[in-house]
């Protein structure tokens, strides 16, 4: 049976060892990185064969193709995308042709991602630095405001639906404001609630009707001062499902981040407990799978139902895209504000 996990594997192709664990752990969904990637051949055939080990045709296959610094499919043989702060400052020149611009790119980044058999893109980045905050997000974000954020958000969810690819908002309910690398270390948000609900939470909220979501490893103070939000009932039950009104899919942020303690086993059943449907584990450590692989359930009940409701926004075929003039119309857009 499907268990609630989305797992890495270590290199271009499977090894027999991974292929074995995949056949039997049954993962929900798997995960790319630039380790994992080579040419447009090489990404088909491993997606493929990702699918074909737990004998399902839609499992996803999930990437981070922000653009910018996050960017796991490059050239040569795909494009380079600039980073979300781009299109914050189109949209500060011009709000229309910004929205317009980062819905295109999303829809282009989806064109380049099916073709190889990927369905879900790490994107949009929904946080909204602070000054002074760690440069973790910094360029990652559309703008230094929520309303801006929300806006290019809901632009780029947009261009990867259209384009047959979910999006996952991240990293809820707010990344900006942290003054440390959550792959480091674990960040502490002192803010007041108040605060946090009018700016940081509030683009979350605008978006909550996105099938995924993937939770911050961050400690908000002043409504959970034990826990970060991944492993936090509190935050889950009263910010996320709450206040946000988020009532998706929510999978953790990576098990293997510096951030949590604990063993991965101790993690995952912390994550689980709080509330996330689904654990994320990047690394490709096939130990480290396992660990988290015993403390993982059968995906059952809501968390079945949003993993299935979420897989069905994508059942259609993709918007047309002429990709040569699509592409013509982004480069001309992002020169202008170079």
């Amino acid at each position: 049976m499907t268990t609630a996990f989305i797992v890495g594997c270590s290199g271009p192709e499977l090894t027999p060892d991974e292929r074995a664990f995949f056949r039997d752990a049954e993962p929900w969904g798997f995960i790319l990185f630039k380790r994992n990637i080579g040419t447009p051949a090489q990404v088909a055939a491993l997606t493929a064969d990702l699918r074909a080990s737990v004998g399902r045709a839609d499992a996803p296959v999930l990437i981070d193709q922000e653009g910018g610094r996050v960017q796991r499919m490059g050239p040569p043989h795909w494009p380079a995308y600039p980073a979300g702060r781009a299109y914050g400052r189109l949209y500060a020149n011009d709000p229309v042709a910004g929205r317009e611009i980062a819905r295109l790119a999303a829809r282009l980044v989806a064109h380049d991602l099916l073709s190889v058999g990927v369905t879900v893109d790490c994107l949009p980045v929904l946080d909204v630095p602070v000054r002074g905050a760690h440069d973790v997000i910094r360029d990652r974000a559309y703008g230094d405001d929520p309303a801006t954020v929300a806006v290019l958000g809901r632009a780029a969810a947009e261009g990867l639906l259209a384009g047959g690819v979910l999006p996952v908002i991240k990293h809820v309910p707010g990344h900006g404001r942290a003054f440390s690398d959550s792959h480091l270390e674990l960040p502490v948000v002192d803010a007041p609630r108040d605060e946090l609900e009018g700016h940081d939470f509030a683009p979350f909220r605008v978006l909550a009707d996105m099938p995924l979501a993937m939770t911050a490893h961050v400690v908000y103070a002043d409504i959970d001062p034990a826990r970060p939000a991944t492993t936090s009932h509190i935050v889950m039950t009263q910010i996320i499902r709450g206040s946000i009104g988020y009532d998706g899919l929510v999978m953790s942020d990576d098990l293997s981040m510096n951030a949590l303690s604990g063993t991965l086993a101790e993690r995952a059943v912390a994550a689980f407990a709080a509330g996330c449907d689904v654990a994320l584990h990047c690394n490709g450590q096939l130990d480290e799978m396992k660990a988290v692989a015993a403390e993982t359930p059968v995906l059952e009940d809501e968390a079945k139902l949003r993993a299935e409701s979420a897989l069905a926004r994508i059942k259609h075929a993709p918007e047309p895209l002429d990709p040569e003039a699509a592409r013509a119309r982004l480069d001309e857009a992002l020169g202008a504000v170079s």
